[in-house]
This record gives C-alpha cells, sequence and structure tokens, in this order.
C-alpha cells in the first residue's frame, strides 16, 4: 500500500471507483454526504463532471479536515446531450440505441480536497460502439441491469466486451475513476 501523510476518503459508493482505488495500492475509507447532482443548464456539456465533482467535495469542507477527501463523477455525452443514469429498462435501451453504431465522450472528473484546498482534474475518452442488434441491448440490461451507470453500459461488462471496437484514451477513466489523474493529486501527499 501507498502510504499517505493522511487518511483518504473516498466519497463515493461506487464499486468500481472502490475496486480501482484499492487496486492502484490506496488504503481509504468510503464516506458519502447527500449532495444536489444538479448544475446549471448553461454550464457546457464537458464540464458538468468536475462542476458536480466539486460539490461532493464541498460537502466535505470543514467536516474532516485532517482528512483528503476525494470525490469523482461521470458523465457520457452524445451530441452534446449528457446521458445520465437510466430510469428503466426502456431508458436503458433507447440510450444505448443512441450509442450504437456510433461514437460518444466519456469525461470523469475527481476532486481532492486537502487542508482546505481543493483541486480538480477531468479527464476526456472517445468510445466508439459498433452497430448493436437489438437484441444484444436487451440481454445486456436483462443480465446486467446497468441502472447505476451513466450511458446505461459499464465498459467492463458485456455489451463493453463485444459491442465496443475501439477507445482513444483511458479504460479508466471510462470505467468511473482515472486512476492516472487521483495518482498525480495524491502524489504531493506520499509520506
Amino acid at each position: 500500500m501507498i502510504t499517505l501523510k493522511s487518511p483518504l476518503i473516498l466519497a463515493s459508493n461506487s464499486p468500481r471507483r472502490k475496486q480501482l482505488l484499492h487496486e492502484a495500492g490506496f488504503a481509504f475509507t468510503v464516506e458519502v454526504l447527500p449532495t444536489d447532482e444538479s448544475y446549471p443548464s448553461d454550464l457546457p456539456a464537458e464540464e458538468v463532471a468536475g462542476y458536480i465533482s466539486r460539490e461532493k467535495a464541498e460537502q466535505f469542507r470543514g467536516i474532516r479536515p485532517d482528512s483528503l477527501v476525494l470525490t469523482a463523477d461521470t458523465v457520457v455525452i452524445a451530441d452534446h446531450h449528457i446521458l445520465g443514469k437510466p430510469t428503466d429498462a426502456a431508458d436503458a435501451f433507447r440510450m444505448i440505441r443512441m450509442l450504437s453504431g456510433r461514437s460518444h465522450k466519456v469525461v470523469t472528473a475527481v476532486s481532492l480536497l486537502a487542508d482546505d484546498a481543493m483541486q480538480t482534474a477531468s479527464d476526456v475518452a472517445e468510445v466508439y460502439f459498433r452497430d448493436l442488434e437489438d437484441w444484444e441491448i436487451n440481454h445486456y440490461i436483462e443480465d446486467y441491469k446497468p441502472f447505476d451507470k451513466a450511458g446505461s453500459y459499464g465498459i467492463q461488462e458485456w455489451i463493453g466486451m463485444v459491442g465496443i471496437e475501439k477507445i482513444e484514451g483511458s479504460f479508466y477513466t471510462i470505467m468511473g475513476l482515472p486512476v492516472q489523474v487521483v495518482y498525480q493529486l495524491l502524489k504531493p501527499h506520499f509520506h
């Protein structure tokens, strides 16, 4: 494990973020505070993840002054529109159908609140799906239930394995935690 000067808190319930941060060699606890994840309607889609990530970290200001608080947010962008988490199977189908046969952007932002100072960094990846058949989309939704995922899919799951032709950028950004960015944010806090 990499030793940090202060305890690290991951402010996310995402099992994928927990897995990646652990595999990157960091010891941490998980604590999540309620956050309003709405954002200004005139905010460019590429800036939304950073805005929400900062809002998540702001909830901890003054609460955990002796800790490093790491937050993250991921958005999927198609045609300059953000595809959030699906409300139901029909919504998930609609989103995946929209992504089929074309590329889209995934932006993951991370924020680090340390010593009352906040740093936020974003990473962008481009994902290219082949044309997906309706039965493939339905099979994925039925078997994997991607209702907690922005854009209705997880790259590490079946639909990513069989449907994604190529990516430009970091796999981990698409998974929800750009580990290379997190590492650089935490590096000044190594013990």
